[in-house]
């Protein structure tokens, strides 16, 4: 595997890390299609235990099996799979060494009111089943932030020692903050940078509105130009260390193929990383899906 200038660079600006996390980057950003050009495309599969069997499944029954999403992203030439433990041990084996692997380690389901997550796995078990990262997932603005951000600081520190990388799922919501208000410019770049704040490699948020919620932040939002997607979402790669960091951004809920090929290319030219793309991929046909990912590539490829 020959590095390219571009992933030598994102490399390089991880500062404090060892050869093996930084080797776990580079196996990410080395893979698939877009192999060492420094964007992402990665699937996540972690809704069955967010929403549910049947709410993540039913609508395409061959992905209750967790072979079909690694097999999916395989042959969609992604850059990882993201998924809570037992949907990575199931596969571990029968897929090792084709797809690099992110383990989510923390989870919340559809009953919780609390706007927190149990921590469902630990650095051994990534290191066990051969993943690169740990995922985790804090909720800024929640009354258990505090928490969710001492444990991945625990995590994370013993995952860096043994060379894996950390992502971090930041979704602001709870308090004060309003449904709109959680997709907030100003919300969403200042969780990015709380993700950037505690340690993390890669950052998953979710694509901004141009709605500015919080009172205090409103001046120094004035006079700039937030009207399309792509200047949001320069703004938010701005705020993680002005893009010294690896920031890809969510799918969302199910919608049209032409709103998540916009959405992708809002997110290229804005300088973001790349697409984190679940239930808008694996809970369409598999040719679909398959169809959907290669535009989706291409369009990070700039040929579309």
């Amino acid at each position: 595997m020959k590095m390219t200038k571009a992933v030598r660079t994102i490399l390089s600006r991880y500062e404090s890390d060892n050869p093996g996390t930084k080797a776990n980057l580079a196996r990410m950003l080395m893979a698939g299609r877009l192999g060492g050009t420094g964007k992402m495309v990665i699937l996540p599969v972690d809704q069955g235990f967010e929403h549910g069997p049947a709410r993540s499944f039913a609508v395409n029954p061959p992905a209750y099996d967790p072979h079909y999403h690694f097999q999916l992203a395989i042959d969609a030439g992604l850059n990882a799979y993201a998924a809570p433990l037992g949907m990575l041990e199931a596969g571990a084996d029968t897929f090792a060494g084709q797809i690099p692997m992110i383990l989510k380690a923390n989870s919340s389901n559809s009953w919780a009111d609390a706007k927190d997550q149990a921590v469902t796995a630990g650095v051994d078990d990534a290191l066990r089943i051969g993943a690169s990262a740990i995922g985790f997932t804090i909720y800024p603005g929640s009354e258990y932030f505090f928490e969710l951000v001492e444990e991945i600081r625990e995590l994370s520190a013993e995952a860096k020692s043994v060379g894996i990388a950390t992502v971090i799922w930041s979704y602001p919501r709870g308090g004060a903050l309003s449904k709109d208000d959680e997709l907030a410019l100003d919300v969403g770049a200042y969780a990015a940078h709380m993700a950037a704040l505690a340690g993390a490699h890669i950052i998953k948020v979710k694509l901004p509105s141009d709605h500015i919620a919080q009172k205090d932040a409103k001046k120094a939002y004035e006079g700039g130009d937030w009207s399309t997607q792509a200047k949001r979402v320069k703004h938010v790669v701005d705020s993680c260390f002005n893009g010294r960091r690896i920031v890809v951004f969510s799918g969302g809920a199910t919608k049209g193929a032409d709103a998540v090929y916009e959405d992708a290319r809002a997110i290229r030219d804005g300088g973001g990383n790349g697409s984190i793309i679940g239930r808008n991929s694996f809970q369409r046909p598999r040719a679909e899906a398959l169809a959907l990912l290669d535009r989706i590539v291409r369009i990070y490829l700039n040929k579309e």
